[in-house]
This record gives C-alpha cells, sequence and structure tokens, in this order.
C-alpha cells in the first residue's frame, strides 16, 4: 500500500508559478509512474502529466504542454508538478496518482492504484 500525501496549492496571482508536490511513503515508490491529475468546479478529473518509474519518460496533456512540467525524485520518494505562468482556467483541485501501467489516464483511471488527497490551485486574474 502507499500512501500520497500532497502540498503546495493555494491562491495565487496570473502570471505566477507554483510547485506542488506529492510525497508517497509505504511501498517502494520507485517502482511506481506517477501522474497528476485536476478537476475544475462542475467538471471531469482530466489528466495533466505523467512520469515513468525511471523519471526518463513523460507526458503531457495538449493543454498544458510548455506550461507546466512533472518530475520526480526517488531517493525522496517524492514527485512534483511546475506550474509556470498560472492563468484563472488552471484553477482546479489538483490530485497526484501512482500505479503501475503506463496510460489508461482517461476515466475509470485503469492505470492508477493510488490517489492523494487532493491539494487546491486557485488562481485570480
Amino acid at each position: 500500500q502507499v500512501q500520497l500525501a500532497q502540498s503546495g496549492g493555494g491562491l495565487v496571482q496570473a502570471g505566477d508559478s507554483l510547485k506542488l508536490s506529492c510525497d508517497a511513503s509505504g511501498r517502494t515508490f520507485g517502482g511506481l509512474n506517477v501522474a497528476w491529475f485536476r478537476q475544475a468546479p462542475g467538471k471531469e478529473r482530466e489528466f495533466v502529466a505523467a512520469i515513468d518509474w525511471s523519471g526518463v519518460i513523460t507526458s503531457y496533456a495538449d493543454s498544458v504542454k510548455g506550461g507546466f512540467t512533472i518530475s520526480r525524485d526517488n531517493a525522496k520518494n517524492s514527485a512534483y508538478l511546475q506550474i509556470h505562468s498560472l492563468k484563472p482556467e488552471d484553477t482546479a483541485a489538483y490530485y497526484c496518482a501512482a500505479g503501475t501501467s503506463w496510460g489508461h489516464w482517461e476515466y475509470p483511471f485503469l492505470g492508477i492504484k493510488y490517489w492523494g488527497q487532493g491539494t487546491q490551485v486557485t488562481v485570480s486574474s
């Protein structure tokens, strides 16, 4: 079993940058792929970015390419999502997640076994 604890959200202004953290405990984190999702009010949860267990392969939703960077540090059992130049439309609850399968990022999220508790990011214009 893996527990994912998130931090780093908050209220920011448009144009600011933010780094979200996802700290894992429990089983070996290094063997898991990690993904970030977000869910805006009244909308479905959507895929944002993913990084494979080694940190070599990454994948991004088209809507965030160039503006988001996913990374991980297996020695620290942590993964990160750096958001550059935030926009009001980035306002959402952000969730980190982990699993052993790559892909399947759409509902019902078959590639995901573990979820973080979510962290709110609110961007004011």
